[in-house]
């Protein structure tokens, strides 16, 4: 099992200060767990994460699943802030049912000198069943 190079108070504390846009005050992600293999994010269900239709929508899933890499690289490597994605491949899998948060739980599965590999699962807070599937590369600058 990997050592975190970051717990999940240093994780917030980056990113609340490198990434005020997106984990500024009033945020509605947090991160749960965090292992430097693992991760575990949430999001708070708000209205802004609907499509028409009632259904949580791709680019909130998808924001969701790049965080949760982050998430996971930052917690196997340390503060590099300027890691960055290089690919995302994502498969939906069934409707995010409104009014339940969404669960992102990351896991590293290649850990290179330059390059990460990972697969992010979404879930509805309240099923079992993945509402979509994610890979994603991220590039690791020299540091």
């Amino acid at each position: 099992m990997a050592v975190a190079k970051m717990s999940v108070a240093e994780l917030e504390e980056f990113l609340r200060r490198e990434f005020p846009q997106a984990f500024g005050a009033g945020t509605s992600i947090k991160i749960e767990r965090a292992d430097g293999e693992t991760c575990l994010v949430r999001e708070r269900f708000g209205e802004r994460m609907l499509r028409p239709g009632g259904t949580v929508s791709g680019p909130t899933l998808m924001a969701l699943a790049d965080c949760a890499m982050y998430v996971v690289l930052l917690s196997a490597i340390g503060p590099v802030g300027l890691a960055v994605t290089t690919n995302l491949n994502i498969n939906f899998l069934r409707k995010g049912m409104p009014g339940q948060d969404v669960l992102a739980e990351g896991r590293l599965l290649k850990l290179g000198k330059r390059l990460a590999v990972g697969e992010v699962t979404l879930m509805s807070a309240d099923s079992p069943d993945p509402i979509a599937h994610v890979t994603a590369t991220y590039s690791i600058p020299n540091t």
